[in-house]
């Protein structure tokens, strides 16, 4: 098995999560969300370095997390410079695999199915097919259907060849919605591999009380 890296990216504020605090610092089960996500890469036998990038003001309040394979470094003015700079700080690892510190569900089965396409691809995403209907609307009001044939949500952790998505996001204007969205303008391939309906983005306040609900599921009480 190739090694791999991980960056986690924690420098947003989550103010849609609501709360006093960004979401990445909330309280899951006893641990703030950050620790469950660092926890899940941490404890993977292909994970050989961590890079979490976070806010300026943040340096410093992750350490009790941090171990020997983990760095933490300040992130940029949005996203993809914060990505940047993680990327940037990864060292001794051919692979990597950018993962949104919001999703502190993420598995052992589901980082690994990533890693494994990344020994054919470069680059490789877990992603989830659209089941419900969808419409278009304004004002309240349903204005139109859409065919979800080919459709998916996306998820994290989103793998690639470390060199080659460093280049993506260096020839990338910015604005880009996720890390796939670099590397296909780039023009590299990525391979859909299936996601898991428990790896959630926690956004909205409620969103804590369904991760909280999978969480005791996986303890048994």
């Amino acid at each position: 098995m190739n090694k791999a890296a991980a960056v986690i990216v924690a420098a947003g504020r989550g103010v849609r999560a609501g709360g006093t605090e960004p979401k990445q610092w909330q309280n899951l089960r006893g641990k703030p969300v950050l620790a469950r996500t660092l926890a899940a890469f941490q404890s993977h036998p292909d994970i050989h370095q961590i890079v979490l990038v976070l806010h300026s003001d943040d340096m410093g309040r992750a350490n009790p997390f941090l171990d020997s394979n983990t760095i933490a470094v300040t992130g940029g003015s949005d996203r993809s410079a914060s990505v940047k700079n993680g990327l940037a700080a990864v060292t001794d690892a051919p692979l990597v695999l950018i993962h949104d510190v919001a999703r502190p569900l993420v598995t052992h089965t589901l980082i690994s199915r990533v890693i494994r396409a990344l020994g054919q691809q470069t680059g490789a995403a877990p992603a989830l097919a659209v089941t419900d209907a969808l419409w278009t609307g304004s004002a309240g009001q349903v204005t139109g259907t859409m065919d979800r044939a080919g459709l998916f949500r996306a998820q994290t952790p989103q793998g690639f060849d470390l060199e080659s998505i460093i280049a993506a996001h260096a020839a990338h204007p910015g604005g880009a919605a996720d890390d796939v969205e670099v590397a296909r303008a780039y023009g590299l391939d990525v391979a859909i591999v299936p996601g898991d309906e428990d790896n959630l983005k926690i956004t909205h306040a409620e969103d804590f009380a369904r991760a909280d609900q999978i969480l005791r599921g996986r303890d048994g009480h």
